[in-house]
């Protein structure tokens, strides 16, 4: 009588994790790993106490990356919007607000702490988001249907 173990096989790689190398999805999973703590850090004790009437746009939405972040530790290439999304608003607030703010030398007070936070995810997402991935998955492969 054969054993139900022994018949149950292992989950198969998908063919976009074996294009990607086991480093890279383990660096992926060390980059998701630093929004849970950083992110997690600086948003989990605001949503948890916070004023009444605090409008709390940010922290929710900070708090839905961190969440997100989460899945990633175990998904890391189907979570790869989640860093395009943190390379994209953090390239977007260096060229449109930080690098003039800085060039006209009017800083505000949280500048500094910007600046280094911010500029830290512009150089990083980069350098850890398999871009030849994305381009075979994300801008080569057909869309989703629009009508039936």
């Amino acid at each position: 009588m054969a054993s139900t173990a022994a018949s149950v096989s292992p989950p198969r790689e998908s063919a976009s994790e074996t294009e990607v190398s086991l480093v890279r999805l383990h660096v992926l999973r060390a980059t998701y790993l630093l929004l849970v703590v950083g992110v997690g850090a600086m948003v989990v004790p605001e949503i948890l106490s916070h004023g009444l009437t605090s409008r709390g746009v940010i922290p929710s939405l900070l708090a839905g990356v961190w969440a997100l972040a989460f899945l990633g530790l175990r998904y890391p290439l189907e979570m790869l919007p989640l860093l395009i999304f943190e390379f994209a608003w953090k390239a977007i607030w260096m060229i449109a607000y930080g690098l003039p703010q800085w060039s006209s030398g009017q800083l505000p007070p949280t500048f500094a702490e910007d600046f280094l936070n911010i500029g830290f995810g512009v150089v990083l997402m980069p350098l850890v988001i398999p871009w030849g991935h994305v381009w075979r998955h994300y801008v080569k492969r057909p869309g989703a249907r629009w009508h039936a």
